[in-house]
């Protein structure tokens, strides 16, 4: 009896804090309540811009707050050969994997004529091995075919697109483990730009930037081909633990968040199966219950652990609360 009842108090705990926002937003979302599709994407982008710009020079400090490992090194998504030292490792000249870290637009910045504040907007700038970035220049994000060439132990490959992508040209595809990262990071650039200001105060819009990921209008925003992908690639690999830290660590620098990082399956409002759906800021899902927050994981392994939100979790360090594993529900003391 006492279990049940503890548990009755904490989700009734864990409502009342959800009624507020996720990952202590607030309200911060709210101007974007009750918009659908295209329209909630526009009402996004009034929430998370403009923001608090950052210089080049401020990334290599702001780094050590958004990407550093749990052992202190920094956290690298395009090579697993070696873990860089903040400071002693970045920058640098680089003749082969291993040798640095630098400053990786992974949304390239030739694509948006490198303008600012997308320059230095830290929630697409991650630090990355210099070498490998260097292999990838500005070639799009993909899924290669059998010929490729490929970081060590193939994490990151690069060569032609596979056939069936809808891109024939050279593309640049990511480690498993991180394609849902770039994925929800694609979905904020193009949301947070569909309209803004330069730094000479001139009104823009995304519709400017020009690359093969990009359909040339502020909705969808981004090809089929690309959107396709990066949905497949989101529901594949579903917002971490260490998304939910970065997004908190970056709204501490430059004051905006990324919504596709707290709202898990967001982009189904916006381009997916539920762009009649209503978005609710304090309620978001609420009403799907469980078995929708399950399926928006794509059948993930067995033994992986999300919250009631769907965000997979570090198993090794759960805190009290429930969690899903298995489609079930959970207890941890």
């Amino acid at each position: 009896m006492k279990k049940i009842l503890g548990i009755a108090l904490w989700l009734a705990a864990a409502t009342t804090l959800w009624a507020q926002g996720p990952n202590n937003s607030g309200t911060y979302y709210s101007a974007a309540n009750g918009q659908k599709g295209a329209e909630l994407k526009t009402a996004l982008c009034q929430v998370i811009n403009p923001h608090t710009q950052r210089k080049y020079q401020d990334l290599w400090t702001d780094f050590q707050k958004t990407d550093k490992k749990a052992n202190g090194k920094v956290w690298d998504m395009y090579s697993n050969m070696r873990d860089f030292t903040f400071g002693t490792d970045q920058a640098g000249t680089y003749s082969k994997e291993g040798d640095v870290y630098n400053r990786e637009h992974s949304f390239p910045k030739s694509w948006f004529n490198d303008e600012y504040p997308m320059y230095t907007d830290l929630f697409h700038l991650y630090p990355t091995d210099g070498w490998v970035n260097n292999q990838r220049g500005n070639d799009p994000f993909g899924e290669v075919g059998a010929n490729y060439k490929g970081s060590n132990g193939n994490f990151s490959k690069w060569g032609n697109a596979r056939n069936g992508l809808g891109y024939s040209g050279k593309v640049f595809e990511p480690n498993d483990e991180y394609k849902g990262d770039f994925a929800r990071t694609y979905f904020y650039m193009v949301t947070c730009y569909e309209s803004y200001k330069s730094n000479s105060g001139q009104s823009r819009k995304i519709t400017s930037w020009n690359c093969p990921m990009l359909d040339g209008k502020t909705y969808p925003g981004l090809s089929s081909w690309a959107l396709t992908m990066l949905m497949k690639w989101s529901a594949d690999d579903p917002v971490s633990e260490k998304e939910l830290n970065r997004n908190n660590a970056v709204y501490a620098i430059q004051n905006n968040r990324n919504p596709f990082i707290d709202y898990p399956g967001l982009e189904q409002y916006i381009w997916g199966d539920k762009t009649a759906v209503a978005f609710s800021y304090d309620n978001y899902g609420q009403s799907d219950g469980i078995e929708s927050i399950w399926a928006e994981t794509a059948q993930p392994a067995s033994n992986a652990v999300y919250t009631l939100t769907g965000v997979r979790v570090d198993t090794d360090c759960l805190a009290p609360g429930i969690y899903i594993r298995g489609g079930k529900k959970f207890l941890v003391k």
